[in-house]
C-alpha cells in the first residue's frame, strides 16, 4: 500500500534537510523538528492533507538542493504552489536586512490564505523560544514578525492570534530584566521598515 501524501512529504523533507546537513540553529537538533512542529500547528486547524504536506516541505526549496519542479513531480501542483508562496526568494538588489525582509513580507502578504496559515505556524514555532536562545537577535526578529503578521490576516484566525500572543510575550520578556530593552528601541526598530501597504 502506498504511503499517504503527508507521510511521503515527511520522509522527503526529513531526507532533504538531513542530506543538506541542516540542524536547528540554537539546539543543534535535526532540522526536521521544525517542519514537524509547523505541520502539527497546521493540523490543529485543518485536515487538508496538501496543506499539511506543504507544511512539512515549506523550507525544502529555500534550504536544500530541492527545486519547485522536484516538489511538483513528487507532490503535485498545489503542494508545489504552496511551497513556492512560502519560499523566501533571493533578493540580490536588497542592500540590507530591512530591505530583504520587506520584500519577503510583501511576498507572503500576496500568498493565499492556505499559505498564510502555514506561514503563521512557521512564525509561531520559530518565535517560541527565541528570547531564551538569542535575546540580541530576538529584539530585531520579534519586531519583524510583529510587522509581518499584520500582512497575514487571511491566514487562520486561531493561528494568527497564537502568533500575535507568542510575539507579544517575547517582546514583554525583553522589556524585563536582565534584558531591559526600552520601548523606544522597539519603536525605532519598527520605523526601519517604514509603512507597508
Amino acid at each position: 500500500m502506498r504511503d499517504s501524501l503527508e507521510e511521503q512529504a515527511r520522509r522527503y523533507a526529513t531526507e532533504a534537510h538531513a542530506a543538506a546537513g541542516q540542524r536547528r540553529k540554537y539546539t543543534d537538533e535535526p532540522y526536521i523538528v521544525h517542519p514537524a512542529a509547523v505541520a502539527e500547528l497546521v493540523r490543529s486547524v485543518t485536515d487538508d492533507e496538501q496543506m499539511i504536506a506543504a507544511a512539512w516541505l515549506h523550507d525544502t526549496v529555500e534550504d536544500t538542493p530541492s527545486t519547485l519542479d522536484d516538489i511538483e513531480r513528487h507532490f503535485g501542483a498545489r503542494v508545489a504552489d504552496l511551497v513556492d508562496q512560502l519560499t523566501d526568494s533571493a533578493q540580490p538588489a536588497a542592500k540590507n536586512r530591512a530591505a530583504r525582509k520587506l520584500a519577503h513580507f510583501r511576498h507572503t502578504a500576496d500568498a493565499s490564505p492556505e499559505a498564510q496559515t502555514i506561514k503563521l505556524a512557521d512564525i509561531i514555532d520559530n518565535t517560541r523560544a527565541i528570547v531564551q536562545y538569542d535575546a540580541d537577535f530576538a529584539r530585531v526578529y520579534l519586531v519583524e514578525k510583529q510587522i509581518q503578521i499584520q500582512l497575514l490576516r487571511e491566514g487562520d484566525s486561531h493561528l494568527w492570534q497564537q502568533a500575535e500572543q507568542t510575539i507579544k510575550q517575547g517582546l514583554a520578556q525583553l522589556a524585563l530584566p536582565p534584558y531591559s530593552v526600552p520601548e523606544s528601541w522597539f519603536i525605532k526598530q519598527a520605523a526601519k521598515y517604514g509603512a507597508i501597504n
